[in-house]
């Protein structure tokens, strides 16, 4: 999903707000409407409550390596579910847009004006090492994340004014005066860490010793650039609730540390892992053509979702005075051919992505009308005459490879923008600068044949482009501090978008070291839409606000648009059980935390594999 860290992308993409009429205490909140489980649930819908317990899944990690067990700070690489020990105060459901239910916390509590939150906690909430869950945890948590935490932690909760203990399993949030309709639920989503063991220790130093938590798996052993497993906490204290019934069913869980992305497929073909996202089409149609899927050793799931697939796209620093005018950014995107990639690389298993909340309602089409209209109307002359004139969408080819026009139509604009060809060069007109960009990538072959078509577009005009391949640690000291002219960037959007927001696109994110503001905005017209999307009042006001920001951040010209699925491609050995309701806001990739071990599958396919 696009985020420096693992952890982080489970906390930022969330939004949750709630409508009270009184500060009453609440099992479960939502953003907008109704509940879907009433306070005497059971289980979720998408899991099988009698799942049985016992057995392992092996799964795979490309990266070099991690240095560090704790996931909460900006410095270090953090191993692959490193979040897996720590708990949360609430936790979403997922098969509703936007709701929460208690986890730590028994109880939520709030005014109607939503000026404070408070969080009671479960009584019987531990510890791996058997000391309660507390107030001062929560304090303790919130006030080392804001201050020692990663960047984001200070950006997400600016707007709280203060914390504090209200009893020994009570504690209350207030806010800073003005408008925040979600900040009182996205609390909720505050990794809550031990006080008694870091309170002696330095939180902002990388650590490979375990860190201690309250969750359902704790780290086993580990090899640092190889493997991490987790072992089940059989003791765990919410193991009987009812957000957690039908989940944690492995005893064990490994990830293995793959450098290689090819080399990873093969491994999976021979045994050496168990579960697959497959995000490649070339993949997902050739590479399984063996005898271990046609004799059902191996599934191919195609599973359908709702999941917002947000935006992928080569985004432009525009920190870089080369791509400060949307001109040239728009020019540029005439050279990426994505009708010849889906034909001749992708087997036509894609969609151009078009909008920033792709596969959601929030997305924009058409030109504004009603409210969107009026949304935008206020902003006429200070953002393109297009938003208002016509449907946003990126170049077009017949997928020929032929794209003598697109590139037309680039060498117009950039003459529009004062470029011209000097020596077979496209050079800026009054400085003599050569328009020339490096495109930077984590090490991957199959990005690789992706980008040199259009590196080799961009020359037929003059356009130096450059790629460079590097190391996952290398990658992200260098999208953390901005050391780039451009890169593939993923902008994940939930269902309900609110204060991440924040981070992707304003002002206050632009120059702040690890920031997702990878693009380097800076508008205060869309640092007003922003506030607008997460001030939304109810879900109605919610989607065509969104919606109205789309229309501005797409006609800035900010990425070139590469393309999304609608579908979830998962390859697995079959020695799993699975739940006959497919959570329908699970993008795949975690599919595996609802399954559990089945040991008469196990020993078929164990049997099958020998002969």
């Amino acid at each position: 999903m696009g985020m420096k860290s693992v952890v982080l992308a489970g906390l930022l993409g969330l939004s949750l707000t709630f409508s009270a009429s009184a500060a009453e205490k609440r099992y479960a909140v939502s953003m907008h409407g109704d509940i879907k489980y009433g306070p005497d649930f059971t289980h979720f819908d998408y899991v099988n409550p009698d799942a049985p317990k016992g057995g392992s899944i092996r799964l795979s990690q490309i990266g070099s390596a991690f240095d560090t067990l704790n996931g909460y700070t900006l410095k270090g690489i953090p191993a692959i579910g490193s979040s897996l020990p720590i708990e949360t105060l609430t936790v979403q459901s997922m098969d509703e847009p936007f709701t929460s239910y208690g986890l730590l916390a028994e109880t939520i509590e709030m005014p109607e004006d939503r000026s404070w939150v408070a969080y009671h906690l479960r009584k019987e909430a531990r510890w791996h090492d058997g000391k309660p869950v507390t107030a001062d945890d929560v304090v303790f948590s919130f006030n080392t994340l804001m201050k020692d935490g990663h960047p984001q932690y200070r950006f997400y909760y600016g707007d709280v004014a203060g914390v504090e203990k209200t009893g020994n399993l009570s504690v209350k949030f207030t806010f800073k005066e003005g408008e925040n309709r979600e900040l009182a639920m996205i609390l909720g989503q505050l990794p809550i860490l031990p006080k008694h063991y870091w309170e002696d220790k330095d939180f902002t130093k990388t650590t490979l010793e375990a860190p201690l938590g309250s969750g359902p798996y704790k780290v086993k052993s580990f090899e640092p650039g190889r493997n991490i497993v987790f072992e089940r906490v059989t003791d765990y204290w919410g193991k009987d609730l009812a957000v957690n019934a039908g989940q944690n069913n492995f005893d064990e869980i490994r990830f293995d540390y793959y450098r290689d992305a090819t080399v990873a497929l093969e491994a999976f073909k021979g045994g050496a892992f168990d579960y697959r996202f497959e995000n490649i089409a070339k993949n997902w149609a050739t590479a399984y053509d063996i005898p271990e899927v046609e004799k059902g050793l191996i599934q191919k799931l195609r599973i359908e979702h709702e999941v917002g697939t947000g935006m992928q796209g080569f985004a432009f620093n525009i920190r870089r005075d080369k791509f400060k005018d949307p001109l040239v950014r728009q020019a540029l995107a005439y050279g990426f051919d994505f009708d010849w990639a889906n034909k001749n690389l992708f087997h036509n298993e894609y969609s151009r992505t078009t909008s920033y909340f792709s596969n959601s309602e929030l997305a924009s089409s058409g030109v504004p009308t009603g409210r969107e209209l009026e949304i935008l109307e206020k902003y006429r002359g200070q953002i393109p005459d297009e938003v208002f004139t016509t449907e946003y969408q990126p170049p077009k080819t017949d997928g020929s490879g032929n794209i003598r026009g697109n590139l037309k139509q680039a060498v117009t604009l950039l003459k529009k923008a004062g470029y011209g060809v000097k020596d077979s060069k496209m050079v800026n007109l009054k400085t003599g600068e050569p328009l020339a960009f490096e495109i930077l990538l984590q090490a991957s072959p199959q990005w690789e044949r992706i980008v040199l078509p259009f590196k080799k577009n961009l020359e037929r005009i003059g356009i130096d482009v450059t790629i460079r391949m590097v190391d996952t640690a290398q990658y992200k000291e260098r999208t953390d501090t901005y050391d780039y002219d451009m890169t593939v960037e993923v902008f994940g959007q939930s269902q309900s978008p609110g204060n991440e927001q924040y981070d992707f696109w304003t002002s206050k994110s632009a120059d702040r070291q690890g920031s997702r503001n990878a693009i380097g905005i800076k508008s205060p017209v869309i640092d007003e839409l922003v506030q607008m999307v997460v001030n939304a009042p109810d879900r109605e006001e919610l989607v065509m606000r969104t919606r109205a920001l789309d229309r501005v951040l797409l006609w800035g010209h900010y990425v070139i648009p590469n393309w999304h699925l609608k579908v979830a491609r998962i390859v697995v050995w079959d020695k799993f059980g699975r739940p006959d309701t497919w959570a329908k806001y699970n993008p795949g990739y975690t599919a595996w935390q609802f399954w559990w071990y089945d040991q008469e599958k196990a020993k078929k396919l164990e049997s099958l594999r020998k002969k």
